[in-house]
């Protein structure tokens, strides 16, 4: 396996986490994902985004239900009873690596590296 395998490999599992986490919040559809997808750096296509929520979708993580916006049907996705287990194990799991590799106070880490610029 390549190196840019493993990369995509990480990238759609924090794609998947990210997403749950947000439909943890609110209902969430496509476009605004791209966005706030996009905001955090992550440049993903709908051809990747789509399938991906379509797959926690069948996966029963999501749950969808659609309605029309300004003459267009929307898919909007919430997170189900299942999708908030895998979320919490998923931010355990993000924690407990963040702190192996950047060390236990990753996060002042973070906020010197933010003070600094």
């Amino acid at each position: 396996m390549e190196v840019v395998d493993v990369l995509r490999d990480f990238f759609l599992g924090s794609i998947k986490i990210h997403i749950l986490y947000h439909a943890s919040i609110e209902p969430i559809y496509g476009a605004f994902l791209m966005e706030e997808l996009a905001s955090h750096g992550y440049d993903i296509s709908p051809g990747t985004l789509y399938p991906t929520l379509k797959q926690l979708h069948k996966d029963e993580l999501l749950e969808k239900y659609e309605e029309k916006v300004e003459g267009k049907i929307r898919k909007y996705y919430v997170i189900t009873d299942k999708g908030q287990q895998i979320l919490k194990e998923g931010k355990q799991q993000v924690q407990e690596l963040a702190e192996e590799i950047l060390g236990k106070d990753w996060r002042k880490i973070s906020d010197e590296s933010i003070k600094e610029k």
